[in-house]
């Protein structure tokens, strides 16, 4: 059947916000035919429980920033408040839709579901479809054979340079007529300097600064609440939202290593496999959002404590390491990896909370939201796999240990601080001469521990332990293995 409309292919921007390394931009852009770059803010994820405006406002700033490079090729992304689905009949109405170019993505249910559907879309209306691997995430794997080995092929191979050209695009003025009759997104945001903001130009300076001076730190103060804050990369949301490819941050790390910061960039290459592990763990198991990955464990009860749940979530546990990563995190939606661990056992352990009553929440509050990590760390962390090792972390030990002279907490807490040590670990050591001589007294000017932590610890232990010596946990936690950890001495994690 012949048509009079125009012949052109798509390139659906998700998480890859990146011009550099896109496989996508780079297969639409040597196939034939003018290219249309679109950016879909879908009602499907708008109105989901596990986003944030946090979220949208990094994704519009990310797609403000790639309009102003692609300015200079006479064109833009397309942003639409659409699914996809809509989007694309509303287009094959003005044009010859060919071939739709997009990258494999890990993500919750209802993108899986979405993607499913669009399947069925694009065949039953003769347009073809190319999704390609994503940092090294391999779609259809039934165990990790080979995995490390792809994963490294991957990693080495060279990054997409994608030369653009104004011929190949899709041009402004076609553009400005489609936003006419589409429903056009405003990408307006709100700034905060608290927060780390989205694009490509923001992303490359900071791995610009960690590569070039501030990784010198990097293993010394990984878990240190303060300190990580600069000496650890800060790329997670760039890597998270497509700013940044993996691979690209990969080769730039290992082009730095010497002999004098080897300990800390390896730590770092070895934490961009470990991060695509993860992902990979949740690709091949993706019921991990609703029920633990380990079946003998899905018969574990917790009672729900909606007053534990918001004290957690406001940082008035009275315990301040605690309460001063989740007011941190708050406002910046960024918490070092030991922090979040920290938390997270709080949560499930001492205040004996499931990890799926905790998902929604830490998702909108981490900026750097990635479905493959979320849900597997949440798991792993309330020691619900019955195959890594069970941690029980104890705030008070944190504090001390991490936070000595308490400047996080008496930067997020601040009512703590005018306190001396030991006080502004543990407040409630405080006599009530000593309350009245610092004019600082519990549940007034800060609260009470919400829970004996000896007590707390011991039931958790006992119950979980309890359940991983179990015939079910440990025959599920041989699946797992099998499944996910192909030889245990040659790096697969």
């Amino acid at each position: 059947m012949t048509t009079n409309k125009t012949p052109i292919n798509i390139v659906w921007f998700k998480r890859d916000l990146r011009l550099y390394d896109n496989e996508a931009l780079h297969n639409a852009l040597n196939a034939p035919h003018k290219t249309l770059l679109i950016y879909c803010f879908e009602p499907l994820l708008m109105n989901d429980s596990h986003y944030s405006n946090r979220h949208w406002n990094f994704i519009k700033q990310s797609l403000i920033d790639l309009n102003k490079t692609l300015s200079l090729y006479q064109t833009k992304i397309l942003c639409v408040s659409s699914d996809i689905i809509p989007l694309i009949q509303a287009l094959s109405e003005k044009f010859d839709v060919k071939h739709i170019f997009s990258h494999q993505e890990t993500g919750i249910n209802v993108t899986f579901e979405r993607d499913k559907k669009m399947k069925r879309f694009v065949r039953n209306n003769m347009i073809q479809w190319s999704e390609n691997i994503n940092n090294g995430v391999q779609r259809g794997s039934k165990n990790r054979a080979q995995w490390v080995e792809k994963w490294n092929d991957f990693m080495n191979q060279d990054c997409y340079r994608n030369a653009l050209n104004p011929n190949q695009f899709v041009t402004l003025q076609t553009i400005k007529q489609l936003e006419n009759d589409l429903n056009t997104a405003s990408l307006d945001t709100v700034s905060n300097p608290l927060r780390q903001q989205g694009g490509r130009s923001q992303a490359l300076k900071y791995l610009e600064s960690f590569l070039k001076s501030r990784h010198k730190t990097y293993t010394y103060n990984i878990s240190k609440p303060l300190h990580a804050r600069t000496s650890c990369s800060r790329l997670s949301p760039y890597l998270a939202w497509g700013n940044l490819s993996v691979r690209e941050v990969y080769q730039a790390s290992k082009a730095e290593v010497n002999s004098k910061n080897s300990r800390h960039l390896n730590a770092f290459l070895s934490r961009l496999r470990w991060q695509a592990h993860f992902i990979q763990k949740f690709e091949m198991e993706f019921e991990m959002e609703f029920v633990s990955v380990n079946k003998g464990y899905r018969k574990l009860v917790k009672k729900v404590s909606k007053a534990y749940q918001k004290a957690w979530q406001d940082g008035l546990t009275g315990f301040p390491l605690v309460d001063a990563c989740m007011r941190c995190l708050n406002e910046t939606g960024y918490l070092n990896f030991r922090m979040r661990a920290m938390v997270v056992s709080f949560y499930t352990h001492h205040l004996w909370q499931s990890w799926q009553s905790a998902t929604t929440y830490l998702s909108q509050q981490f900026l750097d939201f990635e479905p493959g990590i979320h849900f597997p760390q949440l798991q792993m962390q309330a020691g619900e796999t019955g195959v890594n090792t069970l941690r029980i972390y104890n705030p008070v030990k944190n504090s001390y240990e991490l936070d000595p002279d308490g400047d996080f907490i008496k930067k997020w807490v601040p009512e703590l601080s005018e306190l001396e040590y030991p006080f502004y670990h543990e407040p409630w050591k405080m006599t009530t001469l000593e309350q009245a001589m610092n004019q600082f007294f519990l549940d007034e000017n800060y609260p009470q521990p919400i829970i004996d932590l000896k007590t707390s610890r011991l039931n958790a232990s006992s119950v979980l332990w309890g359940l991983r010596k179990e015939k079910a946990v440990r025959e599920d936690a041989k699946r797992i293995k099998a499944k996910h950890i192909n030889n245990p001495n040659n790096g697969n994690r």
